[in-house]
C-alpha cells in the first residue's frame, strides 16, 4: 500500500521532465487506428443515430439548484423504473447522463419493478447549465441532492450512489454530506485527490483537442488508450443495435464521442474545462475518508479499480482504501474491494455483467 496523501493538491501536473511523456508513440496511435474507422465513416454508419439508446424515463426535468452558491442554474434529471431501490448514479468528467445507458436499462428498464434509478447531467455538461464559474466536487454534489429532495429520495437509508471517476469524487461529497441517506456506496475508478497523474493531464489535453476538427482521429485514439484496454477496443461491438453492429467497440465508443460534438450547446469548452478544474481540486483527507467509512458504515461501501487505468492511475485506489479502512492499529474494518489485474478506466462498460452483479450483491446485502 502506498501511503495517504498528506495534503490537498494546488495543480493537476503532469512530470516536469518532459512534455513528451504526453506523448504516445506512433506505433501504438497507427495500432489504434487498425480496427478504428476514419470518423467520417464511424458518422456515416447506419447505427450512428442510435449511439445513444431510447430509453423512456419514468420522470424527467431540470431542477434550479444553488440559488444561494452562485446560481441558480438548472440540472436535467431523468428516473427509470420505479422500484423500491433507489440507484443514484454520477457520471465522470465531460460524460452526459446517458453514458449510464447500460446499467439504466439493466437495473432499471430489465428489471423495473426492482430499481428505480436517477442519472443527472452534472453542471457543465448535457442539458444541464454550463456557467462560467469555479465548480468544485462538493458544489456538485449539492446539486445532485437538491435533485434528490426536489424528487422525495430523503429517507434514511435509502441511496445506494455509485459514482465513476469525478463522479466517484462526487459520490464521496454526497456521502460525506448526508451520510445518514447512504444505503451503499460505490466508488469506481476515483480518487480521494489527485496526484502527479500523467494519464488524467493527457486526457484532458486531448478531450480539449476533440473541439478541433482536423484533429479528431489522433486525438480519439489517446482518449481511447487511456479508458479502455486494447483487447476490449479492438473486440467485435457486441451491445444491443438497432440498424446493425459497429464492426468494434472501439468504433462505438468514436461514435459516442463525435455525436457529443455535433451539439455544442450540449458540450462546450467552458464546461469541460470548470468540470476538469473541478475534479483537479477534489481533496478528501484520510480523516474525511474514515468519518465517512464510520458514519456509512465500512460494509456498506465498494471499491472497485483497474490495476492499468491509465486515467487516474492504480496508486490513487490504494490511497482511497487506505483512508477508508485506517492503516494499522488504526484499521478499523475492511471495505468490499474489486480491484482488477489488467483492467483499464472504463469497468462498467467493459465488464457490465461482472459490474452488475458486484453491485446487486453490495445492494442485497444491504437490503436484507
Amino acid at each position: 500500500m502506498t501511503g495517504s496523501l498528506k495534503s490537498p493538491p494546488l495543480l493537476v501536473r503532469a512530470p516536469s521532465h518532459s512534455a513528451s511523456a504526453l506523448d504516445l508513440p506512433p506505433d501504438i496511435i497507427d495500432g489504434l487506428r487498425l480496427y478504428s474507422a476514419p470518423a467520417p465513416e464511424v458518422e456515416a454508419h447506419p447505427e450512428f443515430p442510435y449511439v445513444t439508446w431510447r430509453l423512456e424515463p419514468a420522470q424527467k426535468g431540470k431542477v434550479a439548484v444553488a440559488a444561494n452558491r452562485g446560481g441558480p442554474l438548472d440540472i436535467a434529471y431523468e428516473v427509470h423504473g420505479h422500484g423500491p431501490i433507489h440507484i443514484v448514479w454520477i457520471m465522470g468528467l465531460g460524460g452526459f447522463k446517458t453514458a449510464w445507458q447500460r446499467q439504466t436499462k439493466d437495473f432499471s428498464h430489465t428489471q423495473a419493478d426492482k430499481y428505480s434509478s436517477l442519472i443527472i447531467d452534472n453542471r457543465g455538461v448535457g442539458e444541464s447549465d454550463k456557467p462560467m464559474m469555479r465548480y468544485s466536487s462538493s458544489e456538485m454534489a449539492r446539486d445532485v441532492l437538491e435533485v434528490l429532495d426536489h424528487i422525495g429520495w430523503t429517507e434514511k437509508r435509502q441511496l445506494h450512489v455509485v459514482g465513476i471517476s469525478m463522479g466517484g469524487m462526487i459520490a464521496q461529497e454526497v456521502a460525506f454530506l448526508v451520510p445518514e441517506r447512504v444505503a451503499t456506496l460505490c466508488l469506481v475508478s476515483t480518487a480521494s485527490g489527485l496526484f502527479n497523474t500523467v494519464g488524467f493531464v493527457e486526457n484532458i489535453r486531448n478531450r480539449i483537442n476533440l473541439f478541433i476538427p482536423r484533429s479528431i482521429d489522433n486525438q480519439l485514439a489517446h482518449v481511447k488508450h487511456n479508458l479502455f484496454t486494447t483487447k476490449w477496443l479492438e473486440s467485435p461491438d457486441d451491445h444491443e443495435y438497432t440498424k446493425q453492429p459497429f464492426p468494434t467497440n472501439c468504433d462505438r465508443f468514436a461514435a459516442g464521442e463525435i455525436s457529443k460534438r455535433k451539439d455544442p450547446a450540449h458540450f462546450n469548452r467552458t464546461g469541460f474545462m470548470a468540470q476538469a478544474i473541478a475534479a483537479g481540486w477534489h481533496y478528501k483527507s484520510p480523516e474525511q475518508l474514515r468519518e465517512i467509512a464510520d458514519k456509512v458504515g465500512r460494509e456498506r461501501i465498494m471499491v472497485v479499480h483497474g490495476t492499468e487505468d491509465r486515467m487516474i492511475t492504480f496508486p490513487h485506489a490504494k490511497v482511497l482504501i487506505e483512508g477508508l479502512e485506517g492503516i494499522g492499529e488504526q484499521q478499523k474494518g475492511e471495505v468490499e474491494k474489486r480491484l482488477i489485474d489488467g483492467q483499464g478506466h472504463c469497468i462498467p462498460i467493459e465488464m457490465r455483467a461482472e459490474f452488475k452483479t458486484w453491485l446487486e450483491g453490495l445492494i442485497a446485502k444491504r437490503n436484507a
